[in-house]
């Protein structure tokens, strides 16, 4: 069972209200109790359930004909979360949805994938580079998306779940998914896989999560109009909430090296990052956003002292995390506008609130 590393969640039997409603969605759902990205975050339910929905209409709705166009696999959608999570430098990540490759029935793709080699059909070796690209807003695969506009709400969704999760997961867990790390035989991950084989091939009706959060709201014009959208607004919204642990000139720090950010893993002498005893929290936020394979136990310890609890913590993570996911949506959003005005000539609808 995977580590939570510094705090201690609240877990699916003592939970209450939406907590536990999420919980059962996440057990009938996803086949996963307690995934361990997602069960860090319980001391803080509006992450919680906000980062579970975004999952569920993401990665699991998104082929069920969602979008009135046939949807997308979820093989499709798993090799972009795959490619994430590998620009990510997110083994947790890479290794749970190498698993969910076999669970779809796709056991060669997941493990050509896993060697570092390209799927041997080319429309998926392009939807694994597209994922890959995400973490680089000026990246060329950006440019031309490798999926029509329909299934954009699904696979930028995937994508923008993914680049928060991989740093939540980075950040608060111990990188293995199974006990002894036992994910690195091929037989366990097929035997894994097939565990869940029932429930990835289900079919799921859009929107069930949407009564877990508060007053859903129509989200960004790349999912406008869908489920998907509501729930990457409400998770932007409860991750903004954690600025609040920061000062004003903290805030400005971490939202301008983020700002000019590259999409590169930051060198070991980053001269960027805050010294632990003069900004601790703004040195948590700025690696959670970009390098949280880096934070350490003396980084936390610096910062999550009385008064700060477990759901501070979660919410400071949360908000480093969300100001980098913010920076690949502005991207992703730009190119998906460009793309979509390219091929159509209708002008695009705007959103409405």
């Amino acid at each position: 069972m995977a580590t939570f590393r510094y705090t201690d969640p609240v877990h699916a039997k003592s939970a209450t209200g939406r907590t536990a409603d999420a919980y059962a969605q996440m057990a009938e759902d996803f086949g996963i109790a307690e995934p361990a990205p997602l069960v860090v975050l319980s001391p803080a339910p509006e992450l919680f359930t906000a980062a579970w929905a975004l999952l569920r209409e993401s990665l699991l709705v998104g082929g069920d004909d969602a979008f009135g166009s046939g949807g997308t696999t979820r093989t499709d959608r798993e090799l972009v979360a795959v490619g994430v999570s590998l620009a990510n430098r997110c083994p947790f990540c890479v290794n749970a949805h190498t698993m969910m490759l076999h669970a779809t029935g796709d056991h060669r793709v997941a493990e050509r994938v896993l060697r570092g080699e390209q799927p041997e059909d080319p429309a998926q070796a392009r939807l694994l580079a597209w994922g890959k690209a995400t973490r680089t807003p000026q990246a060329p695969e950006l440019a031309s998306p490798p999926f029509p506009r329909a299934h954009a709400p699904a696979h930028i969704g995937t994508a923008l779940t993914f680049h928060f999760i991989n740093r939540v997961a980075s950040s608060l867990i111990t990188e293995d998914i199974l006990p002894c790390n036992a994910q690195r035989f091929r037989a366990v991950r097929s035997l894994g896989g097939r565990t869940l084989q029932k429930t990835v091939r289900r079919s799921f009706t859009p929107g069930d999560s949407l009564a877990l959060l508060d007053d859903p709201q129509p989200g960004p014009s790349w999912a406008s109009g869908t489920p998907i959208g509501s729930a990457y607004a409400a998770l932007r919204a409860a991750a903004a909430r954690g600025a609040g642990l920061l000062d004003e000139a903290d805030q400005t720090l971490v939202r301008a090296t983020v700002a000019a950010w590259d999409g590169s893993h930051p060198p070991l002498s980053w001269e960027a990052l805050p010294d632990r005893a003069s900004s601790p929290g703004a040195r948590l936020a700025l690696l959670a956003a970009l390098a949280p394979y880096r934070i350490t136990d003396e980084d936390v310890a610096a910062w999550k002292k009385p008064p700060f609890s477990d759901h501070c913590l979660v919410h400071l993570i949360a908000y480093g995390a969300f100001t980098a996911v913010d920076r690949i949506e502005s991207a992703l959003a730009a190119h998906h506008s460009v793309h979509h005005s390219a091929h159509h000539a209708a002008p695009h609808a705007k959103e409405t609130s």
